[in-house]
């Protein structure tokens, strides 16, 4: 019907291989894109006269419109198709992309890059529905562990790239290379990716979506593969939050520091995708999301209570535990995401959408309350037990929502 194997086990062909490294490169570009521009603000903020906060909403409210586009986009591939939503998604990003290097003053650029994150996004929640449109549950885990692991591993090197072309051509070169890799990907992705949708994903009017969004979300399994997501991203935002305070203010260590730290954090959670790809189809999703959980669950208490119990602390009572968390999310993440957009294979675009949203609304909400936390804190320890509350919420509501009514 579609060129790639419905519904069947991957196979180790050049297909499959293609396959796979075309949906890594449309689903970093959303990353990329957030990464990329993060060393250029001070510079921007002198080459256009502005304030450094007001250069900085080209970044928040970035992560807001991915949010918000993913509860849109995932809707719209259900409705009208992947392949048409993905294409039209990438036009929007190459566009935006070029506006972006063309700004003379930050309210276009803030505007053109709030519209950027529209096209950029489509990636990763087109990407998700794809996975799941071709491949079992269980394989769609694995095929999400290997795109993430590669996903994670792309944007590592945005800030590296950024500050490179910042320095050797001008900010406006950022978002040249952007919109240069953007259309690459388009004319990719134009030429190679069939329609993917099945047809029992018949289109549905927009009153009938959103009776679907909300018919998800009573579904307590759904609600409990989204609330996992949330509750495993959430160290993410949590140290994105809080750890400048915490390692550069109150332990006085450098920013080079702190930012080998996330690296070696970022490595933790490769190897878990890694974990996923290779263990997902031999023991099931639901076992990697238990030992993914568990070893979230584990690291983020150990840490609580040793920052709570020794004082004048490092960054590694910080930073050595959320390795084994990162490792754990690395596990479970994919496997809860797969979980999330199998509860209904022919709404698996709205249920992309939808997890999507969700997972950067709580990255919004804890990032926010863990910066006030930390801004008025004079040590590690809010940090350490809020990491661990999110941790339990995890555990709790895995076993509530989704194992044992499965078991029932």
């Amino acid at each position: 019907m579609n060129g790639f194997p419905e519904h069947q086990p991957a196979r180790a062909t050049l297909t499959g291989f293609r396959l796979l490294v075309l949906l890594i490169a449309i689903s970093s570009v959303g990353p990329l894109a957030v990464n990329i521009v993060i060393p250029a603000i001070p510079g921007l903020a002198a080459a256009l006269a502005a304030d450094p906060a007001h250069v900085q909403l080209t970044v928040s409210l970035f992560f807001a419109g991915l949010g918000l586009a993913q509860l849109l986009l995932g809707p719209l591939s259900d409705r009208f198709g992947r392949r048409p939503v993905l294409l039209g998604g990438f036009v929007v990003t190459v566009l935006t992309s070029f506006a972006a290097a063309a700004a003379t003053n930050v309210v276009a650029l803030v505007v053109a890059r709030t519209a950027q994150a529209l096209g950029a996004s489509t990636g990763m929640v087109i990407g998700r529905a794809i996975i799941r449109d071709l491949y079992a549950r269980d394989r769609a885990a694995s095929m999400l562990g290997w795109v993430t692991m590669s996903v994670v591993a792309i944007p590592m090197l945005g800030p590296l790239m950024g500050g490179a072309l910042e320095e050797w051509f001008g900010w406006r070169s950022i978002f040249i290379f952007l919109g240069v890799g953007a259309l690459l990907t388009l004319a990719w992705a134009f030429a190679a990716l069939p329609e993917t949708r099945p047809p029992s994903a018949a289109p549905r009017s927009l009153t009938k979506q959103g009776k679907e969004i909300r018919a998800l979300l009573a579904t307590p399994a759904f609600a409990g593969f989204v609330l996992c997501a949330a509750m495993i991203s959430g160290p993410y935002y949590t140290i994105t939050g809080g750890g400048p305070h915490i390692v550069l203010t109150l332990m006085g260590r450098s920013a080079t520091e702190f930012g080998l730290w996330l690296v070696f954090c970022s490595t933790g959670y490769m190897i878990g995708n890694l974990l996923a790809g290779w263990l997902s189809v031999r023991y099931g999703g639901n076992a990697m999301i238990w030992w993914g959980l568990v070893l979230q669950f584990a690291a983020a208490l150990v840490s609580a209570m040793y920052i709570s119990l020794v004082p004048d602390v490092g960054p590694a009572a910080i930073f050595v535990p959320l390795f084994v968390t990162y490792v754990g999310n690395g596990m479970a993440l994919p496997n809860a995401i797969a979980g999330a957009i199998s509860v209904r294979a022919d709404a698996a675009g709205t249920a992309s959408g939808v997890t999507g949203c969700l997972q950067m609304g709580w990255g919004a909400v804890i990032s926010q309350a863990i910066a006030a936390a930390a801004a008025g804190a004079t040590s590690a320890v809010p940090f350490g037990w809020i990491m661990f509350a999110q941790s339990a919420a995890g555990v709790l509501g895995f076993w509530l929502l989704v194992d044992r009514r499965r078991m029932h």
